[in-house]
């Protein structure tokens, strides 16, 4: 009997083992920036290995980077031809992350940058074609800072080419795509040479994968609860429909994957301008939304006009409370809309925004101002003479102790030499009086820096700061 009970035990982990879900296997595809080139102990410090840690024992994560491998296949060195690339398919992941391209800049692969789209079709298709049909995930390479090198790698290459290329591939072969490139703009200090991550740099790679694979998502498609058209473009590998409602332009961007609660973001002005929050808020499972009112400058046409759009699309079954994306003169139409529309908002993101008429385009202050815009603004808000204009209470400045108690926060971005919008004639007195009146507004100031550029290099605060907010 004492010889049954150590059979039984066996017998009872054997089933317990064998009833255990399969790992899924995850392989890192790409080139020495994968591989772990430069890192000490690489075994365990290469961002495949470290992603391996943080996703734990539920997955299988296996590095198949080659050191100088090509996407191109007539490349110096063309992936497909590797060693690793037979292993890859023959582990026959569930998930394959794709990382090439940063060595298809050098001089002697560049040439055939013209087979960049159909040679990484191919690539995918060959994925595609297991019987595990995996999940297929791009990522664009991270920026490299080898300025002048006319032979290694080269760094404009990079932003010129490759980005918009892989973008184009992720857009046509309906592939998920991760933006590690402005995940790392402002992160030279990451890179061992310049080029290649150092274990700190594999973290922030890993990191963000393992974020990206624990987004909580639902399935939802905007096009079947909207009359959207039935053509689709291209917005940086993302699906964008883009339509008139009242005449009047409209985009929406979708992403691959819905988070949970259907967040949006919704833009103002200068749609794709500086669009890295956009790109990031999209692989998060954001919609980007715009509604076009140019012209308007935050007047109660401009109101009135979204209050329609919004109208027409909350039956959709997005999110009630949407984030407020206002760059420049943006300013004025989401600050003018969330004032009578509180409970729609669940925050504002202003950069360099304008928020006093009199200081742009009215130049009253000492901005430059615009003239002809000045014109067209007293116009649009029906002010008869310029006198008027100027004692007049339609800018969110004028309103800003009553936006303090709407309860939704704000974050500004604003440049300290901003000769346009001058932060001391916008920003500055908004944000003294918000926290004046207990409303919570973040204010990051760029030293040096005018009118432009918007937003920041690695836009990973703002994203931060929305995706909180919106899951509040």
């Amino acid at each position: 009997m004492k010889h049954i009970y150590p059979l039984l035990l066996f017998l009872l982990f054997s089933l317990l083992f064998a009833c255990q879900a399969p790992r899924t296997k995850i392989a890192c595809v790409g080139d020495s920036i994968t591989y772990g080139a430069g890192i000490r102990g690489r075994d365990s410090l290469s961002y495949p290995a470290q992603l391996q840690k943080m996703l734990g024992d539920r997955y299988e994560v296996k590095n198949f980077g080659r050191s100088g491998a090509t996407l191109l296949y007539q490349g110096a060195h063309p992936y497909v031809k590797t060693e690793e690339y037979k292993a890859s398919l023959d582990f026959r992941p569930d998930i394959v992350f794709i990382m090439l391209g940063t060595n298809d800049t050098q001089k002697k692969s560049r040439a055939h940058l013209r087979d960049f789209e159909k040679d990484y079709a191919s690539l995918i298709a060959s994925y595609r074609q297991l019987p595990s049909h995996p999940r297929i995930i791009l990522l664009k390479p991270i920026p490299a800072f080898n300025y002048g090198d006319t032979v290694w790698i080269s760094p404009e290459l990079i932003t010129r080419r490759i980005q918009p290329l892989m973008e184009k591939v992720a857009f046509d072969n309906r592939c998920e795509l991760v933006d590690l490139y402005h995940w790392f703009l402002d992160k030279a200090d990451l890179l061992s040479d310049k080029v290649h991550p150092t274990a700190a740099g594999a973290q922030r790679i890993a990191t963000r994968l393992k974020d990206y694979l624990a987004l909580d998502t639902v399935s939802y498609d905007i096009r079947e609860a909207l009359p959207l058209p039935v053509q689709t473009r291209n917005f940086h590998g993302f699906e964008m429909k883009d339509s008139l409602l009242d005449s009047v332009l409209y985009r929406i961007v979708m992403p691959r994957h819905t988070a949970r609660g259907r967040p949006w973001v919704w833009r103002a002005r200068f749609f794709g301008h500086e669009p890295q929050t956009d790109i990031a808020l999209l692989e998060r499972g954001y919609h980007v939304v715009y509604y076009d009112v140019a012209g308007l400058f935050g007047a109660p046409g401009a109101v009135q006009r979204w209050d329609r759009f919004y109208g027409w699309l909350q039956p959709a079954g997005l999110a009630q409370r949407a984030a407020l994306e206002g760059m420049s003169r943006g300013g004025l139409i989401i600050y003018n809309w969330a004032l009578p529309n509180a409970d729609k908002v669940c925050c504002i993101y202003g950069d360099a925004p304008v928020l006093d008429i009199r200081s742009w385009p009215g130049g009253k202050g000492h901005g430059r101002g615009s003239p002809a815009d000045w014109q067209e603004c007293m116009k649009v808000y029906g002010f008869a003479t310029e006198e008027e204009a100027l004692q007049s209470r339609v800018s969110p400045l004028d309103h800003a102790a009553e936006i303090a108690g709407l309860g939704f926060p704000m974050l500004h971005i604003v440049g300290d030499a901003d000769d346009i919008v001058p932060v001391d004639e916008n920003t500055g007195p908004f944000e003294k009086i918000i926290k004046d009146h207990g409303g919570r507004i973040t204010v990051i100031h760029k030293p040096g820096i005018g009118h432009h550029p918007h937003s920041l290099p690695d836009p990973e605060v703002i994203v931060h700061f929305i995706t909180q907010s919106c899951n509040r």
